[in-house]
């Protein structure tokens, strides 16, 4: 394995590189992160304090990181199938070398402990509906349909799937790469307003939208870039942060956060890949980048670092809502411990079998 010297630099041989996409990936994943620290570390907070309702603010802040991904994941793939013709088979199969070496891994090391820890196995009684539950979360059926995954933010890559299979039927069937670019966005923008207000009606899967938001991404960075910096993009995210608070505070229906962020992260991704910028430079950063491109393994091991973390709190500090201190003393501290097993699966796992270049 021909690796450069620092282990979480990757090489892209086959394409050009976005440093500031790195960095983003970087960005979203600790905005995950976030979700699961706030939601293990609640016991510890008293709930009358400002700390309580501040973890409540990070709790909504970090889901939006899965929409960020995918956004990024529209763009890359997208791009990847509009600029030429692939045979499906060999795209397909690259697609789920990308996925399933690190998944399984993690996915097994979940099995074992749901036989060691019982009282924690989602898994049902019986081998015939053990096993049938098993294969459905392996064939990354939760998300898309109701079932509870076994890794718990599995339920994304579903989502992930589904585009990954869907994206070049849409392309072939409508033969997309004759179209001319403006056409293509407006089938987009036509088709992203009217599923916005289907879900709106009939609640369900409104986030396979945010890879619309990255197909409108790739169209505009591709065919039609900014001819100056806009200077939007940081404002974008910060709007996007803020609107979590903001709808929040005014009881609006959760569902409305989608159209807005759909246009932020459009607005913010737009500036950080039209360098040079202050965005761009930003999110190029390298611990941001290092971080994004471990950020599948960091995606998937995270939540089983955290919990083994808090079980050690919890023999030290039991839980009694009076240790408020504790949120934002561990908080550095637990995203630093679980960079150690995400940087172990990374490098012994995902890049050797999913990211060589061969």
């Amino acid at each position: 394995m021909n690796w450069p010297n620092n282990p979480f630099t990757l090489t892209h041989a086959d394409h050009n590189t976005i440093v500031s996409m790195e960095g983003i990936r970087g960005f979203a994943v600790f905005l995950v992160f976030l979700v699961h620290y706030t939601t293990l570390a609640n016991p510890w907070i008293d709930p009358n304090s400002l700390t309580f309702n501040l973890s409540k603010y990070l709790l909504g802040v970090g889901h939006i990181g899965v929409d960020l991904f995918f956004v990024l994941s529209g763009f890359l793939i997208y791009g990847m199938l509009i600029k030429k013709r692939k045979p499906f088979l060999t795209y397909i199969k690259r697609r789920i070398q990308r996925i399933y070496p690190t998944f399984t891994v993690v996915f097994i090391i979940y099995l074992l402990l749901s036989a060691v820890f019982p009282s924690e196995s989602k898994i049902p009684q019986g081998l015939i509906p053990g096993a049938i539950y098993i294969a459905k979360n392996y064939l990354l059926m939760p998300g898309l349909f109701d079932i509870q995954p076994i890794i718990t933010v599995a339920w994304s890559l579903s989502y992930e799937f589904f585009y990954y299979l869907i994206t070049p039927f849409i392309i072939f069937c409508l033969n997309l790469r004759s179209w001319p670019s403006e056409l293509r966005i407006t089938l987009f923008l036509l088709l992203s307003i009217l599923f916005f207000f289907y879900f709106n009606h009939y609640p369900g899967h409104v986030r396979l939208l945010m890879f619309v938001s990255g197909i409108l991404l790739y169209e505009t960075v591709s065919n039609h870039p900014p001819q100056k910096t806009l200077h939007l993009g940081f404002p974008a995210l910060l709007l996007a942060i803020a609107s979590i608070a903001v709808i929040d505070n005014l009881n609006i229906n959760d569902y409305w956060r989608y159209p807005i962020i759909f246009v932020l992260f459009y607005l913010f991704c737009l500036e950080c890949f039209s360098p040079p910028n202050f965005t761009a430079r930003l999110f190029s950063l390298n611990p941001m980048r290092w971080l994004g491109n471990m950020s599948y393994s960091y995606y998937l091991i995270h939540g089983l670092a955290l919990k083994f973390i808090f079980l050690v709190i919890k023999h030290f500090y039991p839980p009694l809502n009076e240790q408020t201190w504790l949120f934002w003393a561990f908080l550095p501290l637990g995203f630093f411990l679980t960079l150690i097993p995400s940087a172990l699966l990374f490098v012994y796992v995902e890049k050797p079998y999913s990211l060589n270049s061969k």
